[in-house]
């Protein structure tokens, strides 16, 4: 019989739990000091859990704490974390490095419903969603679990499409009770899921990074087939009507493809489309994947597509591109590992 596993549960739903296995209610709340607060990878260790009480527990449930399979360190610092998630599938999770800054790329899904045409994700099609244990083993059970300073729900999968997965492990980050980060720490980016953006936008404080890459909605549509259900130009709508006021952030990833949207005809539209929304516009130099016919445009390109952009009243940078030398494209070692198998 599957046991039930404690992590990603908050410490009413670790009483009631308890008071099901006879336990009593209070030990719901040591659970949770023991899974998030002194992090403990075993029910053995929640010492001051008496020892049939931990007898019971262990007969019943476990952690649900996943360890990663394998790891890759880039000459940058940059470390690729696998976990395997199920039958032959597997996930990453990367710490990514920057001066007194440790940020982690979160994992969501194992494959992507989305099928962005550029992501080696999406090329996977999808094999599940993530329950929110395999989510914050990614946060646990990496060497830099101490350190880690913020955290972006950006790595394999569309976070929107496993919402309440995805909620919860938000919750156990910023509760008083689990790892009590500021929402300002994390960030979640999506190609637009238009339900759940909304949902996202009025129940969550973190920032926001809305997956764009074309500001034509035809062009988009060639490239994530998600246009077609969730155009653009809402996603831009919504935005622009919720409060991003504060210190909470909202941004638009732009992947840059030589030719394919990196011209001033683009950059004009782009401007136009954000026009008046108070945001910052990150351009991104895209990591080649293989049977996706596109290059990265020139780095001059992408300067001059930068300074255009500001110069219209935007702010603009070009993100540092990092860990090439792993198999950086996200999805692209768990894909290379499943082929493999």
């Amino acid at each position: 019989m599957e046991k039930t596993r404690l992590l990603g549960r908050t410490p009413e739903e670790l009483s009631a739990l308890s008071v099901s296995l006879g336990l009593p209610k209070y030990t719901g709340g040591q659970i949770a000091r023991w899974l998030y607060v002194r992090r403990v990878s075993s029910i053995d260790a929640m010492t001051d859990i008496s020892l049939a009480g931990r007898a019971v527990l262990k007969e019943h449930c476990e952690t649900g704490l996943l360890g990663p399979s394998e790891v890759q360190v880039s000459s940058d610092g940059t470390k690729k974390y696998l976990f395997p998630v199920g039958e032959g599938s597997s996930v990453e999770a990367v710490m990514i490095p920057d001066e007194d800054r440790r940020t982690l790329c979160v994992s969501s899904q194992s494959g992507c419903r989305m099928g962005c045409k550029f992501c080696a994700t999406g090329r996977q099609g999808y094999r599940g969603s993530l329950p929110a244990s395999a989510i914050l083993s990614q946060f646990l059970a990496i060497d830099e679990a101490g350190e880690l300073t913020n955290a972006v729900f950006m790595g394999m999968g569309e976070p929107l499409d496993n919402f309440d997965e995805v909620m919860r492990a938000i919750d156990v980050l910023t509760a008083p009770w689990g790892f009590a980060w500021s929402p300002k720490r994390i960030t979640l980016s999506t190609v637009g899921v238009l339900p759940r953006l909304r949902e996202f936008i009025e129940k969550s404080r973190c920032h926001l990074a809305v997956s764009l890459h074309n500001p034509f909605p035809e062009e988009r549509a060639e490239i994530m087939p998600v246009e077609k259900a969730y155009p653009i130009t809402e996603v831009v709508r919504l935005v622009r009507k919720a409060d991003f006021s504060g210190q909470r952030r909202v941004s638009f990833e732009y992947t840059m493809f030589e030719g394919l949207n990196d011209s001033p005809r683009h950059c004009e539209a782009l401007a136009r489309l954000l026009r008046g929304i108070e945001c910052r516009v990150n351009l991104i130099r895209f990591h080649s994947i293989p049977e996706f016919p596109h290059k990265p445009s020139p780095q001059k390109v992408m300067e001059a597509f930068r300074d255009s952009l500001s110069a219209k009243g935007l702010t603009c940078t070009i993100r540092a591109s990092r860990g090439e030398d792993i198999l950086a494209a996200c999805g692209l070692l768990a894909g290379t590992r499943l082929a493999q198998k």
